[in-house]
């Protein structure tokens, strides 16, 4: 499918419009250098039109967002799963030209997309509220589930179509409106999304996407008014400030923030699935994930050979145009992320740590200047800065371990607490240590499985709040409780016996 460099537009209210502004600004291949595609700079007004009719079309009891009943919610989130699924290899392939990451990953990641929303549109009728036996006989009470109102939804740039349908579909089946604001690096599939969103005939204002820069937009969406909860994906020092600014305005959040994952390999592990899984657990998506396992923990009778063969497998990874379907690592996403891991490797080296591969780009001509080989340091000391801060690139930090007490201290030594995983083949070694390992997300022998019908979050720093599962419908919904007088006479409380 090619595709041609055009001017996108703001989605407000059901209507494509261009920014207050009047300014565009380029998204970049980050494999070509080159600028492809125009992105609106929307303006906080955009922001106020997009949140204004949001707000209508949630709480104008005359809309007809507001008069769907909750089976018309589940259908429109099915047109919009099929919709999805007819455009998913332009939607990938605009991904890949924002992001770099390879086609083969983000046509599988575009191709799953339509079961989150498939998977929504199944609960949206099945949101219930409770009936409550309270000691006086004379009342009733029961209990609503209602929509919180405006979500400000705000998307990263690694998986841009994902991370929104984690928050468009409960939002939605809950019976919420959504602003949508992608990260301003890969904004490209998002506007794409608004068309899909037109083309199946959502109520006017129950999906806006307002495109812009975090300082302009972002902060607009944040400190409105009448957005009722902001749902945010990203790294953790902006986390925290999105998180206190919302604060100051009494609004809720949920927050899926950075992570700098331990990867544990014990000596019984079954070694060739373990390699395999740190090689994924770093490697994919060029280190550019939030759940990258960052830190690999490695018994010490295993270290040496473990090593060895990270360093062989990772010489094999095919590197290059990340649209060749052949490609198994593309470029990093942009300039500032590139300088952002190269500082980090000059950190690894003056920490002491052994440079095993990689550390720099490839000395071959990729076709790009932002591409770096995979990178492994072993020998690391988990005080450094390198196993303590999150890198987001394919940078791995080995660390050697001698006691499962050790191993588990040294995993939750960190202000982190997204993902973890356990290699053993001591089933009950396996559940001891996923206990004790304070994250969200815990594998054992795996690395990276995930799926729409099981909830993720985050510990410590990493975040709070639930996405994916039926627990994530509960972060857009409100509880508001009725109580009804049976008795015919109301007594006078103020008037004495």
């Amino acid at each position: 499918m090619t595709l041609e460099l055009k001017r996108s537009q703001l989605y407000i209210d059901g209507e494509f419009v261009d920014p207050s502004s009047n300014e565009w600004f380029g998204s970049v291949d980050p494999y070509t250098g080159e600028e492809w595609v125009q992105i609106p700079a929307g303006t906080a007004d955009d922001v106020d039109s997009a949140v204004c009719a949001a707000h209508d079309a949630v709480f104008d009891p005359d809309s007809e967002w507001a008069r769907c009943s909750p089976t018309d919610r589940g259908r429109y989130l099915d047109d919009l799963a099929n919709a999805l699924a007819e455009r998913a290899e332009m939607h990938a392939e605009m991904d890949v030209r924002d992001n770099g990451k390879p086609i083969r990953e983000m046509a599988g990641q575009h191709a799953a997309i339509p079961e989150y929303y498939r998977f929504y549109a199944g609960l949206a009728d099945k949101i219930r509220g409770a009936t409550i036996s309270p000691d006086d006989p004379t009342k009733r009470v029961f209990t609503n589930r209602e929509p919180i109102g405006v979500v400000g939804a705000i998307t990263p740039w690694n998986s841009p179509l994902m991370l929104a349908a984690w928050k468009v579909g409960p939002a939605l089946a809950a019976g919420n409106a959504v602003v949508l604001k992608p990260d301003e690096k890969t904004s490209t599939s998002a506007l794409a999304f608004a068309e899909v969103v037109d083309s199946i005939g959502l109520p006017d204002g129950v999906i806006n996407v307002v495109s812009g820069y975090g300082t302009e937009a972002g902060q607009a969406l944040v400190r409105h008014d009448l957005v009722d909860k902001v749902s945010f994906t990203g790294g953790t020092e902006t986390g925290a400030i999105i998180a206190e600014e919302a604060g100051k305005h009494l609004k809720p959040t949920s927050m899926e923030l950075g992570g700098k994952s331990p990867n544990i390999v014990f000596a019984d592990a079954n070694l060739d699935n373990a390699v395999n899984g740190a090689l994924n657990g770093i490697f994919r998506s060029v280190g550019q994930s939030c759940s990258a396992g960052s830190r690999l923990l490695l018994h010490e009778d295993i270290f040496d050979e473990f090593v060895e063969e990270l360093r062989t497998l990772a010489d094999e990874i095919d590197l290059g145009d990340p649209k060749d379907p052949a490609t198994e690592m593309g470029p990093i996403a942009s300039r500032e992320q590139f300088e952002k891991v190269s500082k980090y490797v000059d950190l690894g080296l003056e920490s002491g740590a052994t440079l095993v591969y990689g550390g720099e780009p490839p000395e071959v001509d990729m076709g790009s200047d932002l591409f770096f080989q995979p990178t492994i340091f072993a020998h690391v000391d988990n005080g450094s800065r390198i196993a303590q801060e999150e890198i987001f690139g394919p940078v791995l930090s080995v660390i050697e371990f001698e006691s499962e007490t050790e191993a588990i201290r040294i995993a939750n030594d960190t202000e982190y607490g997204l993902s973890a995983a356990v290699w053993t083949e001591d089933i009950r070694r396996a559940h001891r240590v996923a206990e004790r390992i304070r994250a969200g997300r815990v594998w054992i022998n795996n690395y990276r499985n995930s799926g729409v019908t099981a909830p993720q979050g985050g510990y410590k720093g990493s975040g709070w709040g639930l996405e994916n599962g039926i627990e994530a419908v509960e972060e857009y919904l409100k509880t508001k409780t009725v109580w009804l007088e049976l008795d015919e006479t109301t007594e006078n409380t103020f008037r004495s016996n």
